[in-house]
């Protein structure tokens, strides 16, 4: 059964000759526990898709369905509600408190939805040392590097125990080294904590990691692939892809 599902999804900007269209009727359904990539070049719609998944923004036209519950029928208070249980968002720049520690970074999503201090803290420092953070705890994000900080920021959006990550480029700020351990954590993620994860990028040997791959171009889906093989190879299949668009 699908755990997300869009039904012509369609998001304009601006009115008359100046109206854009960013989303042209995308319809797509992602599996539970399925690792989704979404590629595609700078404007083609990919975060776009993503902010309406997860509610951070309202479509034009069409539905978003989580386990068959219409999210654009929601008042604010019950998406934002929602998207503290059920959905943990990872953004290409982190988007940590600066003043704020590891463990009091990735346990935020817990206290904003009332759950105790400590309580808080503990969930937090269990995933902080799942994902190799566990000797960072209380070190700020200045303290860390880029990929400690996304780490922190992807122990963040598991602390909650979501059915659904959303990861919008999540290796852009990084280094390839870093870049390729994010993604390898990501394909953990789904295959051993059994989370399914939509993300969207343009880099090929992230998208590898995914089970399988949709293509964009002008706010629609173009095509879609499943790859097999090693990722090398998986990655050089995208690149060219990537280049036919």
């Amino acid at each position: 059964m699908a755990l997300i599902r869009t039904e012509n999804l369609t998001k304009i900007y601006g009115t008359g000759e100046a109206a854009v269209v960013a989303l042209d009727h995308v319809n797509i359904a992602v599996e539970k526990g399925e690792f989704l990539a979404v590629m595609g070049p700078s404007g083609c719609g990919k975060s776009t898709l993503l902010h309406l998944v997860g509610g951070l923004d309202r479509p034009t036209e069409g539905r978003v369905l989580l386990d068959g519950r219409d999210l654009t029928s929601l008042r604010d208070d019950d998406l934002a509600a929602l998207r503290r249980r059920r959905i943990g968002f990872i953004f290409q720049f982190y988007n940590l408190i600066p003043v704020l520690t590891a463990l009091e970074n990735a346990a935020l999503p817990l206290l904003l939805d009332g759950v105790k201090p400590a309580e808080a803290h503990r969930r937090a420092a269990e995933w902080l040392t799942r994902l190799g953070m566990g000797d960072r705890l209380h070190h700020r994000p200045d303290q860390l590097s880029g990929g400690q900080q996304q780490r922190v920021a992807i122990a963040r959006a598991l602390v909650a125990e979501p059915d659904l990550i959303l990861a919008d480029e999540p290796t852009g700020n990084l280094d390839s080294r870093a870049g390729d351990e994010i993604a390898a954590l990501l394909r953990r993620i789904s295959s051993e904590w059994g989370r399914t994860i939509l993300l969207v990028t343009h880099d090929s040997r992230v998208a590898a990691h995914a089970d399988r791959i949709l293509f964009m171009k002008d706010g629609r889906i173009i095509d879609e692939t499943r790859l097999t093989g090693t990722g090398e190879e998986q990655a050089q299949a995208l690149r060219e892809r990537m280049e036919a668009l």
